[in-house]
């Protein structure tokens, strides 16, 4: 609990503020969701201020106590609960401690590209979390240095590794086949999110935040809206991890998808049971259903049908391979996808893309085949007769 004289005090919205005064007699604030936290903010302001030195630079502290004060800061109030969190392991569980193991007092142009080629040479994680990695350190790095003169040349520096195509793990038809039979025989409504992604190929997250009032039935449509996460409690108070409904992963995924006729009646017969539109639909409660322990439910339900155990998201890759194989064209299934480019899509599902141009040509010979001995243009040898 606060005590009297530390210029802490709770506020009527709930935060909590500190109070620093200023030489020249002024006072400076910080705030933040909890007592700890804020009183942690303050003491980095009041040594700041002792040391005469700017807040947000490296000169301000050691290269490990910047990242630290860029983390609290107020990046948990600018960035969704679950990118935080990214952020947050990120951090703690690479960038902080290379430069305390590594005793670097200050940020510079070498031990960035250090860093980096540690990041980049690291066995044990994959190029993507490699990417992801050096993006948040580049980020972290582009706000502490702002009105540094080594802005410039600690960014350029950073070498981003090259990501190898997506290993895209999806079910064959047949393995779809049974799982859906497993669904539809368990009569257990949770189960249509199960559904719901194989033919639309929306997230689990973005499953677990349906509600009712997102789908259209006239229409025959649904809008994809919130997304559900667990994430980890930052406020040191209760629970460990605590459940949140936001805003899906980025703006193209917020969208609005068209439903098959099988899925709008399978959701109009559970609807029967539910008026309230604000419902979560595989919840049917105010309340929506824990990704994590849908993932369990999923498990379950792959033991029950005889398939190999997968990652949910592989029913999201399993969309996208029937829908390229049925000749979906890349832009319209990137937009149903949520992908906010083509690119990322066309990096994604290069592989399937190019088993699809196999199969085109293999058409295109046997149809060369098959009139081989009446076309004009058959081949003799190495001669074409004409």
């Amino acid at each position: 609990m606060p005590r009297r004289g530390e210029n802490i005090y709770k506020r009527k919205d709930g935060r909590w503020e500190g109070r620093v005064l200023r030489p020249g007699g002024k006072y400076q604030y910080v705030y933040s969701k909890t007592y700890k936290e804020v009183k942690e903010k303050k003491k980095l302001l009041q040594e700041a201020i002792y040391r005469n030195d700017p807040v947000h630079t490296h000169t301000a502290r050691n290269a490990a106590e910047a990242f630290t004060a860029w983390l609290n800061g107020n990046l948990m109030n600018r960035v969704k609960a679950s990118t935080y969190e990214s952020y947050y392991r990120c951090m703690t569980g690479y960038i902080i401690p290379f430069y305390q193991e590594q005793g670097h007092e200050q940020i510079s142009a070498q031990t960035t590209m250090d860093f980096s080629s540690r990041i980049n040479q690291h066995q044990g994680i994959s190029g993507s979390y490699k990417r992801k990695i050096l993006t948040i350190y580049k980020t972290a790095l582009r706000e502490i240095l702002k009105d540094s003169n080594e802005y410039s040349s600690v960014l350029n520096a950073i070498v981003m590794p090259r990501v190898a195509g997506t290993d895209v793990q999806a079910f064959t038809v047949k393995e779809q086949r049974l799982i859906e039979k497993a669904v539809i025989d368990s009569h257990d409504k949770r189960l249509l999110g199960i559904l719901l992604c194989f033919y639309t190929g929306i997230r689990l997250g973005e499953a677990c935040g349906l509600k009712w009032g997102d789908i259209d039935f006239e229409a025959g449509a649904m809008v994809v809206a919130r997304t559900v996460s667990r994430v980890k409690n930052f406020n040191e108070t209760g629970e460990k991890t605590s459940l949140t409904v936001g805003t899906p992963k980025s703006a193209h995924s917020i969208r609005k998808i068209p439903l098959p006729g099988f899925l709008l009646d399978l959701a109009r017969k559970y609807r029967m049971d539910s008026s309230n539109e604000d419902y979560f639909v595989l919840s049917d409660g105010e309340i929506p259903l824990d990704p994590r322990k849908y993932q369990k439910l999923f498990q379950a339900t792959l033991k029950r049908s005889g398939v190999r155990s997968r990652k949910f998201h592989a029913i999201r890759h399993t969309f996208a391979t029937r829908a390229l194989e049925l000749g979906v064209d890349i832009k319209t299934l990137s937009e149903i996808l949520g992908h906010s480019n083509v690119s990322i899509t066309l990096n994604i599902y290069a592989h399937s893309m190019f088993d699809q141009k196999k199969k085109a040509i293999a058409k295109l010979n046997a149809m060369y085949v098959m009139h081989t001995e009446t076309s004009p243009f058959a081949v003799t040898g190495s001669v074409v007769n004409a």
